[in-house]
């Protein structure tokens, strides 16, 4: 079914043009449609809570570039951070004071890390602390947990969420099966087979990496016995826990999720809000782990652009942003708004709004939302489509798949969700 409109001809024409020269027309798989159909808005430009695409449409933004921007678009403290670095060169290659501007605030947020090194992706900062755990332990093994998604290095797409889920695969082409032998996949929301596994495996076990509040296959809000039976088994083994805070950290508290549950991981890995809109990613721990990197220690990690002024200006920026306006107050206080226009809505269906704190998610099912991968329902797909499409076409820009969660920012108002509330009520009359 085609569901592009006559205004999306600038945007279907473009898409036309990539699509002979770049894989798909896209960068990243889920922005080329294909789970919801239609055409994909190719956007020019944003501002505030707002983007704009080339064909001159207005689309009030829930994706927030998939969690990073925080502040909104453009915002005049970050594009002013950005346009003083590069005033003075793009990369060196070489340290430059805002890596350790950048590097205090992290860790004066986040509870228990005493030192962080800069990479330029997320996948970078899971991939490298699981190197990290690896080293310390002398083990070979992870666990990962079904539905969780901590980027896409080889040893860690195995039943990942996000994209994969989307496209109904359980791991990717081209992961050599010896890779995936050494990923141990657990269900999420089941202590018992966690304490299975490590009383017969423990002892070979150097990490359990785990996103506290998984965010990249639905929003699946985990119990506190969950997670306390997780940190309490690994702590008892000699595992390390890593908490993908890639998605989390610094949006849902100044400490992520580590501050909100009360838990203190071995190793955090961090992305997203911390770059302010540009790339880039990284991962901490305690000193006596840190250490054991080169050039200290016998962990090689080595990154060229890692440490970019310009994303280290705009990772302060929008720290300093949030800590002098109150803005994780200010977020719950929209979140919560944005849950009274929208869970009544979403109820008259059956359906219900799993949030925390700025973050939310459609569970398009009856009873209780999904604390696991498999307990969605997998209809779910069938039913987001045309909500999805029935928002666009009403100047919503929403994730364009059923798996993934939406952002509210700083730049969002009352005003704005109370658009969105009355554009979702018109929808839902036509489903």
């Amino acid at each position: 079914m085609d569901m592009s409109t006559p205004t999306q001809a600038r945007s279907a024409e473009i898409l036309s043009r990539a699509q002979e020269i770049i894989p798909g027309g896209v960068s990243s798989p889920v922005r080329a449609f294909q789970a919801v159909g239609g055409t994909p808005a190719v956007i020019e430009r944003g501002a505030g809570p707002h983007v704009w695409d080339v064909d001159g449409n207005q689309y009030l933004d829930f994706v927030c570039s998939w969690g990073p921007l925080i502040l909104g678009h453009a915002n005049a403290d970050v594009t002013a951070a950005i346009v003083k670095a590069a005033s003075k060169g793009t990369t060196f290659g070489a340290p430059c004071e805002a890596e350790l501007g950048l590097a205090e605030r992290v860790i004066a947020l986040y509870p228990s890390i005493d030192q962080v090194r800069f990479v330029s992706s997320g996948t970078e900062a899971t991939m490298s602390a699981i190197r990290v755990a690896r080293g310390c332990t002398g083990r070979d093994y992870i666990v990962k947990f079904a539905g969780c998604y901590h980027g896409h290095a080889d040893h860690l797409l195995v039943e990942a969420g996000s994209g994969l889920v989307t496209f109904g695969q359980p791991a990717s082409a081209g992961v050599p099966a010896a890779f995936a032998e050494k990923t141990l996949v657990l269900p999420l929301d089941d202590v018992e087979a966690f304490a299975e596994l490590f009383a017969e495996r423990g002892h070979e076990i150097a990490a359990v990496i785990v996103e506290p509040l998984p965010a990249n296959n639905g929003l699946l809000k985990q119990t506190p016995e969950f997670l306390n039976a997780v940190r309490e088994i690994t702590r008892e083994h000699g595992t390390l826990l890593i908490y993908d805070e890639v998605i989390n950290g610094f949006r849902i508290a100044p400490g992520g999720a580590a501050e909100l549950y009360g838990i203190e991981p071995d190793l955090a890995t961090f992305g997203k809000v911390m770059g302010g809109g540009l790339p880039v990613g990284a991962f901490g721990g305690k000193a006596q782990y840190m250490q054991q990197l080169a050039p200290l220690g016998p962990i090689y990690q080595a990154g060229t652009l890692s440490g970019n002024p310009l994303a280290m200006a705009a990772g302060i920026a929008t720290l300093k942003a949030l800590q002098d306006n109150n803005g994780w107050q200010r977020l719950e206080e929209l979140g919560a708004y944005f849950e009274s226009k929208v869970a009544p809505l979403l109820a008259t269906k059956g359906w219900s709004l799993v949030r925390e704190g700025s973050i939310f998610w459609f569970s398009l099912q009856e009873g209780e939302p999904a604390r696991s991968a498999e307990a969605i329902d997998p209809d779910a797909a069938d039913l987001y489509r045309p909500l999805f499409h029935g928002l666009f076409a009403r100047g919503v820009n929403m994730a364009p798949s059923a798996y993934e969660v939406g952002f509210v920012s700083l730049a969002h108002t009352e005003e704005h969700i109370d658009f969105f509330a009355n554009q979702l009520g018109e929808v839902l009359a036509t489903l």
